[in-house]
């Protein structure tokens, strides 16, 4: 349910890294889609750059004119404790987590404010699950990461085509994801500082083991396996050790109506088996390079946090992901596909889940949730009507 038994506060809606590139384009999505009512702010580090940029919204919609302006900055956290205790829900793209994330994650879950990012950082969120969760369970915090193309289409792909099979039956379900969508200065900085930490990624995932609790009487797994060759998609499915099966897996594991006994596999989707052995090869030297403090330095000047690409690059952007499922007799290809999937979808996706959290009546959740479990159907049907397709490809 949205928390609006809460004690008042001055904002429904907090967005904090507003001036960056992915902050601006949700910025401007929610100039655009807010709700009448809605009382949102833009926050971040330079009063400045968030006065030009409200100057911009208010051309896009001209009651953005009186725009709350907040100040803060991941290197104080006493004014992070302050924006987390004004407002229900706060959105943060100020990456990368690892370096600039866990203060505002703190703050939230103190103060019982449901918090919102973009992360793919594997061991971002399993510190954060491991630091944080008792005390936003606590406060009634939700705290749910990977709100943008990290991980909304594999999430509520999954939650969307689970919901079409039979119950209680085991369910197996491969994605096989394909884009022609273009990076960031923000996203490579976010990947070369994962890259560069698989130690430390693997101590974090070894503790969150420990810690976290299982699911009872019931199978849950996302196996990492080799390349296979796809029917249905007509693709070879190379795997991808990203986020996003673990999120699928918590989702999973928090939701009995997965099944008894689930699995998921994810997948890059290639047409041409040379494309397989160059993504192969070139992941693994990118994480090879990511080691070497002056490559990896050499390779974030590339592009820098806060560069993206154009609006014209962005509109022949796209993405499509395929659900190959089966659940007892049930057999069936269901799709996830939208435009641009790095900048103006996950822009989309992020701001439809802080005002879903905000405005929606949803489940009763507290602590580290996924998008899946915190909002579900209700952020499907929000993304559906905003323009990216849910839909069943065969039965």
């Amino acid at each position: 349910m949205p928390r609006q038994d809460t004690p008042e506060r001055d904002h429904d809606l907090v967005l904090y890294g507003a001036t960056g590139f992915a902050g601006a384009l949700t910025a401007e999505y929610l100039a655009r889609h807010a709700p009448e009512g809605c009382r949102w702010a833009l926050a971040g580090r330079s009063t400045a750059k968030l006065e030009r940029l409200r100057d911009r919204l208010t051309a896009v919609n001209p009651a953005c004119a009186d725009l709350p302006l907040l100040r803060a900055d991941s290197a104080d956290p006493d004014s992070l404790r302050a924006l987390a205790a004004g407002t229900r829900v706060l959105a943060t793209t100020v990456g990368p987590y690892l370096v600039h994330g866990e203060p505002l994650v703190a703050a939230c879950a103190a103060a019982g404010t449901d918090y919102l990012d973009l992360t793919g950082e594997a061991e971002f969120v399993d510190r954060m699950y491991l630091r944080h969760d008792a005390t936003a369970r606590a406060s009634g915090a939700r705290l749910v990461h990977a709100c943008g193309f990290d991980s909304v289409p594999y999430d509520l792909g999954v939650h969307y085509t689970v919901g079409l099979l039979p119950k209680g039956v085991p369910v197996r379900i491969d994605g096989f994801v394909r884009t022609n969508g273009q990076f960031s200065g923000g996203t490579l900085a976010s990947t070369l500082t994962a890259a560069s930490r698989p130690a430390a990624m693997a101590r974090a995932a070894r503790a969150r083991l420990r810690a976290e609790p299982r699911p009872v009487g019931r199978s849950v797994r996302a196996p990492f396996g080799p390349p296979v060759r796809s029917r249905e998609t007509r693709t070879w499915g190379v795997p991808l050790p990203t986020l996003d099966p673990q999120i699928v897996a918590r989702s999973a594991a928090a939701l009995d109506h997965y099944g008894p006994d689930f699995r998921y596999r994810h997948y890059a989707g290639v047409r041409r088996l040379p494309t397989v052995v160059a993504g192969v090869l070139g992941a693994g030297a990118l994480s090879v390079l990511a080691q070497v403090p002056p490559v990896r330095r050499w390779l974030s000047g590339r592009l820098q946090p806060g560069d993206g690409p154009s609006q014209e690059r962005r509109a022949r952007s796209w993405f499509k992901v395929r659900f190959v499922a089966s659940g007892g007799d049930v057999h069936l290809v269901t799709e996830v596909a939208g435009g641009d999937p790095g900048y103006d979808e996950t822009a989309k996706m992020l701001a439809e889940a802080a005002l879903s959290l905000a405005f929606d009546d949803l489940p009763e959740t507290a602590g580290q949730v996924t998008t899946a479990v915190a909002m579900g159907d209700a952020l499907i049907r929000r993304l559906r009507d905003a323009g990216i397709t849910f839909r069943v490809v065969s039965r």
